[in-house]
């Protein structure tokens, strides 16, 4: 049996509760009798005997000093939570046990905020990041060495991930679990804790502006969709989707947008192909029947979503994860 994936959660004064609690409900809850792998989270610190105050009268025991991360390579995992202040001292044992984990390999990750702190440990440096949309200019300025993209719920760059604020920090985590394990234990984690597996958009669908979309509007863009994700093996159009909807084809792509952050058959195409993943690990279906499924109605044409949309072809995709999820290390 394979060791469980070591977890490490970078922790110092001025952390966020919520990404602590985020990374402990992932990896910290025992799941193995519902088939997910156990996992081994160690909470590092420089003094893993003085507790950490948080937010809101909490604090948290470390329980493993900060070269517990020097033993993590080459396939374990760093976390670093959001943060409370980016305009805090960061301290400096915490900044370097994050520069030798990343030279020696180790991915790492960080939640909301906490892309500063990578940022000051200069790992971002030339990378593509992202944080919460509020902080974004912030993180452009001070740090203009890094390429911030302000509207991406997580990004990966060369084995560094970063999130988008608060509850993007869920989507990287159960990311960083199916990227792991498969979409099956990723699927698996977010029903015990009642969240979708994964989100489509970006954030551009919460920065603050009017909204002038009616009630009745959201609710039948919501229709589409839970029709569409229905038949899936079905062509749909723009103008089908928007028929569904009771919308000129104009209003419906423009609505649909503003709801959720992306045009209609970008969300769509996203959905096809992770019910094609989900049936490459699950079945022995040949590739022809996966992409009819899944609505590709092609072999080719599914293999070339699967080039843009996850660098890999669906045959190498089942080779990784039908025969070895659960097993897997990180990919960088």
């Amino acid at each position: 049996m394979a060791a469980p994936q070591r977890i490490a959660l970078l922790s110092f004064p001025g952390i966020r509760a919520f990404d602590v609690s985020v990374v402990t409900e992932v990896w910290g809850t025992d799941r193995t009798g519902h088939g997910v792998p156990a996992f081994d989270l160690r909470r590092t610190a420089a003094d893993p005997a003085a507790p950490i105050p948080l937010r809101g009268g909490l604090s948290l025991t470390p329980d493993r000093p900060l070269d517990w991360l020097d033993g993590l390579a080459p396939t374990d995992l760093v976390l670093v939570p959001g943060i409370e202040d980016p305009d805090a001292d960061f301290p400096a044992p915490a900044l370097d046990a994050l520069r030798r984990a990343h030279a020696a390999g180790v991915p790492v990750a960080s939640l909301c905020a906490g892309a500063f702190v990578l940022a000051r440990a200069g790992l971002l440096d030339g990378r593509r990041a992202v944080t919460h949309w509020r902080l974004a200019e912030t993180l452009a300025t001070r740090h203009p060495e890094v390429r911030v993209e302000p509207e991406a719920l997580y990004i990966e760059d060369t084995g560094i991930w970063t999130s988008a604020g608060t509850a993007a920090g869920i989507d990287l985590c159960l990311h960083l679990v199916r990227t792991a394990h498969g979409a099956e234990v990723a699927a698996t984690v977010a029903r015990s804790m009642v969240t979708a597996p994964f989100r489509t958009g970006t954030q551009a669908q919460f920065i603050e502006r009017p909204t002038p979309r009616t009630d009745r509007d959201a609710d039948a863009l919501a229709a589409v969709r839970a029709h569409a994700l229905a038949h899936l093996d079905q062509p749909h159009t723009i103008a089908s989707l928007a028929a569904h909807a009771g919308m000129s084809p104009r209003s419906f792509a423009r609505h649909f947008q503003a709801t959720t952050g992306t045009t209609p058959l970008h969300w769509l195409i996203t959905q096809r192909v992770a019910a094609a993943q989900r049936l490459l690990e699950l079945t022995d279906h040949p590739l022809p029947e996966v992409a009819r499924r899944a609505g590709f109605g092609s072999e080719v044409t599914m293999r070339q979503h699967f080039a843009s949309h996850l660098a890999t072809s669906p045959r190498d995709y089942r080779g990784a994860f039908r025969h070895t999820a659960g097993s897997s290390p990180i990919a960088r």
